[in-house]
């Protein structure tokens, strides 16, 4: 159901949004009926390098929407195609894709035959880049997971799902929220997208912030690693996780899939489905799509061996005997569930296309709910030393998250234009995510976002390939209550990029340009500083203008420049190297910030302003320096086997960042009216409260670099064995180390495929981090060891899976460096979950 609230105002907004979607869809269909009658026939057989033939493999044709499948004997046909040159691109599992280009003129064409090459590396097609590639035809490494591994791997969080992959980490956030860190980077710099477009949540603010995607009923999701801002704007500076789903469905063929799954460590329960067909009104081809999920959680098991005040003792050596013995009485019992982990969430999507012959344009509505506990934290009371410890945690500070996102994506194809095909996409997305203390809510962050993205095409001209792209999106932001950490915000951009492509023999070139105007303005005007200035009672009416500054609007042009090549060298290898000028606009977060932040239990502060202190006063001031758009040069370059019974992506990175945006602690603390306990396990003594750390962003540059690699080796028919790890080094310009640098890891697996069954044990070693940032501590290393088992059972449907899954099976104590509450909320400890899905 909609929001009971929801005001008049949203109500005409959506329909304005609805109507210039529409108006833009009855262009694209009009224009669609333009094209030419078609005649000519291209068919063929796609076989295997023994001649034999491959079922069930996919054949396109690159810059349409036509796509087949082959028959039991390989054989495959398009009809009805014009005359022209036709790039035909197929795949299958198990197999490297293969490309053949074909000159089409009055005369069919038959007997092509495609031939592909078993490979022991998945190769996925890849839709967060504008023009076709694969994980193995990309300039840039690419990370995609889909299929029977997304089921195995999807969590309740999407940084829980993909912190397996190679490159990419978790801010693991006590299991209630997390969001992916690639090569070190996180935050602002990392997009998520929703089928191409911002998911227009707040979890770019703050770790406590849950994304807004959900992974159960995704068919894929995509990592790019590395500069990204050609494709997708400042935001992506880091890389893109593009998460993919048939909420607007492209074809009408019936598709059914479902998922049933318990898991033990805390009691979670989930359960999701998603539902695809097609439908003929007066002689119109419809498709209709409907998903849902639903997932309970409790607090989550804690590994035995886990000392919730380890961390605690580390700080009190200089302390008195008499305080430590104290200190353990207190402590004298260990807790064996995380406080305030538990989570619920729910949501559904219904869309719909209409599809037509040549293309399709379609329309989505979803809404997801969560709530959850922000584990590390509660709100003490006066009397709250009287309360039950339970009752205590039970009154932690809850998140209540809910999302509607409106959504139309269209892509139509023109046979006989220069322009060839024009991609469209727009979403109007109404985020609110509160705050609850005591039953009562806090703060409300919400964030109204309005984003369209249109891509032309053209025709290939001596030899070229490419595309514009026009891009525009808005972002309202507020924040609302006690830790309203930002103000409100209002964020506009619009940007113009053009990528282009070409094929010298073996050699595939790209280049790629990308200007943007960004303008960032803070709603209020003002900023009231009565947080921090010393305030005399007697004096405050002749000081109060000093409690103001006034934040002016921000405007930043950045840009992006970008030249690539991917060089097959030989038959199943290839090397892959990128080169990238890539630019951001800080965003509002970084720079106008002051508040207390709970997520990271730190008071913040943004760029624009300057701190001094004066006795007991802490001044604070507008900078004198005006903030810089943060600028990126990198260098990537990989090299991959994909063909054979061995397969490896080996990719090394080079990025220097200047005036990067960090947060710096200034040693100042802010003692409010209220105490955020680190530790939700520690009673309140007579001392006084330690208050929050004043961090401020400031401006530095930086060099980063690291390897990633992975390999695989198909030992005999059922049994494959894989080795990965992936290494990060980033240092700030002045000495220090960054901050929460996840640390090297190294991973290997055991895979064995039988005819109705298959299992895999993994074990994932993280070493320890050492390379800190000043008042930052060490983090000890950690190993995990996993195992899945699939059985599948014949004769029900498409497909059935019963399935189980073990993790953590040592039940070690993990704890994530790259967590703000590292040392209160480890992973969990060892965990079974028993599933069943299905299709048909």
């Amino acid at each position: 159901m909609f929001l009971k609230n929801t005001s008049l105002a949203f109500n005409s907004l959506v329909k304005s949004k609805i109507s210039t979607a529409c108006s833009v869809c009855l262009s694209i269909t009009a224009l669609s009926y333009s094209a030419q009658a078609l005649a000519q026939n291209i068919s063929g057989k796609v076989v295997d390098q023994q001649g034999k033939a491959v079922k069930s493999a996919t054949v396109s044709i690159i810059s349409s929407d036509r796509v087949v499948t082959t028959d039991a004997q390989g054989f495959f046909t398009f009809s009805d195609l014009s005359e022209g040159k036709f790039e035909l691109h197929a795949s299958a599992k198990n197999y490297a894709h293969s490309n053949q280009h074909i000159n089409l003129k009055q005369a069919d064409i038959s007997g092509v035959t495609i031939t592909l090459s078993p490979s022991v590396m998945e190769v996925l097609d890849v839709y967060a880049t504008p023009l076709h590639s694969s994980t193995i035809e990309s300039a840039l490494p690419v990370n995609v997971i889909s299929g029977d591994d997304l089921k195995l791997k999807q969590a309740s969080t999407l940084g829980e799902t993909l912190k397996n992959e190679v490159g990419v980490h978790s801010n693991f956030y006590g299991s209630v929220t997390s969001s992916p860190i690639i090569r070190g980077l996180d935050g602002p710099r990392v997009l998520i997208t929703q089928n191409g477009l911002d998911a227009g949540d707040a979890s770019r603010v703050g770790a406590d912030h849950a994304v807004a995607t959900e992974t159960s009923t995704a068919t894929q999701i995509e990592v790019l690693r590395g500069p990204a801002t050609l494709f997708y704007g400042s935001g992506a500076i880091g890389g893109v996780v593009n998460v993919v789903d048939n909420r607007v469905p492209t074809s009408s063929e019936a598709l059914a899939e479902w998922l049933l799954q318990y898991n033990d460590v805390s009691d979670e329960r989930q359960g999701s489905f998603s539902l695809q067909n097609g439908m003929q009104i007066a002689g119109n081809e419809f498709a209709v799509h409907l998903d849902a999920f639903w997932r309970d959680a409790g607090n989550y098991k804690l590994p035995a061996d886990f000392d919730a005040h380890a961390h605690e003792e580390e700080h009190d050596e200089g302390d008195h005997e008499e305080e430590h013995e104290e200190h353990d009485e207190e402590h004298e019992e260990t807790p064996s569930h995380l406080e305030n982990s538990a989570s619920k969430s729910h949501g559904f999507t219904v869309g719909t296309s209409y599809l037509f012959d040549q293309g399709f344009v379609g329309f989505s509505y979803g809404k997801m709910n969560r709530d959850y506990g922000i584990p590390g934290h509660a709100h003490h009371g006066e009397d709250e030393h009287e309360e039950d410890e339970h009752e205590e945690h039970e009154e932690g500070t809850q998140a209540k998250m809910e999302q509607d996102r409106l959504q139309m994506l269209s892509e139509v194809y023109f046979a006989k234009s220069f322009i060839n095909q024009l991609s469209t996409k727009f979403a109007y997305t109404d985020y609110q995510h509160q705050e609850i203390e005591e039953g009562e809510v806090g703060t409300t962050f919400s964030n109204k976002s309005t984003e369209f993205k249109t891509d032309l095409y053209h025709q290939e001209y001596q030899g070229w390939k490419g595309a514009w792209t026009f891009h525009y999106k808005n972002s309202d932001f507020k924040a609302v209550g006690e830790e309203a950490f930002t103000p409100a915000s209002n964020t506009d951009s619009f940007a113009i990029a053009w990528l282009e492509e070409k094929h010298y023999d073996n050699l595939l070139f790209q280049l790629g340009a990308r200007i943007e105007q960004v303008n960032v303005e803070a709603k209020e005007g003002e900023i009231e500083l009565a947080y921090l200035v010393h305030e005399d009672e007697h004096e405050e009416e002749h000081h109060d203008d000093e409690h103001h500054l006034e934040l002016k609007e921000q405007n930043f042009t950045p840009i992006s420049l970008s030249t690539g090549l991917v060089w097959t060298y030989q038959e199943g290898y290839n090397v892959g190297m990128s080169l990238a000028l890539s630019q951001r606009a800080p965003s509002a977060a970084e720079l106008f910030s002051f508040g207390p932040h709970i997520g990271t239990n730190t008071f913040e502060v943004g760029a624009m302003y300057e701190i001094e202190q004066e006795g007991d006063e802490i001044h604070i001031e507008l900078s004198s320096n005006a903030p810089e758009i943060e600028t990126s040069y990198s260098f990537d370059l990989t090299w991959r086997k994909f063909e054979g019974d061995f397969g490896f992506v080996v990719s090394a990175f080079y990025n220097h960042v200047d005036d990067y945006y960090y947060q710096q602690d200034t040693g100042l603390v802010f003692e409010g009216d209220h105490e955020h306990a680190l530790d939700d396990h520690e009673e309140e003594s007579d001392e006084e409260s330690e208050g929050l750390p004043i961090l401020i962003y400031q401006q530095d540059d930086v060099d980063m670099y690291g390897i990633e690699a992975e390999l695989v080796y198909q030992i005999s028919s059922p049994l494959r064995v894989s080795l990965f790890g992936d290494y990060i080094h980033a240092k700030l310009a002045n000495g220090s180390y960054l901050p929460r640098t996840p640390p090297m890891r190294i991973g290997t697996s055991l895979n064995y495929q039988g005819s109705s069954y298959d299992g895999e044990l993994s074990v994932n070693h993280y070493a320890s981090q050492n390379d800190i940032a000043p008042l930052e501590t060490t983090t000890p290393a950690y190993t995990m060891i996993d195992m899945n088992f699939n059985y599948y059972i014949d004769g029900i449907g498409n497909d059935m899976v019963l399935y189980v899954k073990g993790q953590n099976l040592t039940d070690e104590v993990a704890r994530v460096h790259s967590s703000f509450l590292k040392n209160v909320s480890p992973l969990p400890g060892r965990s079974f979950s028993l599933g069943i899905r299905g299709s048909f």
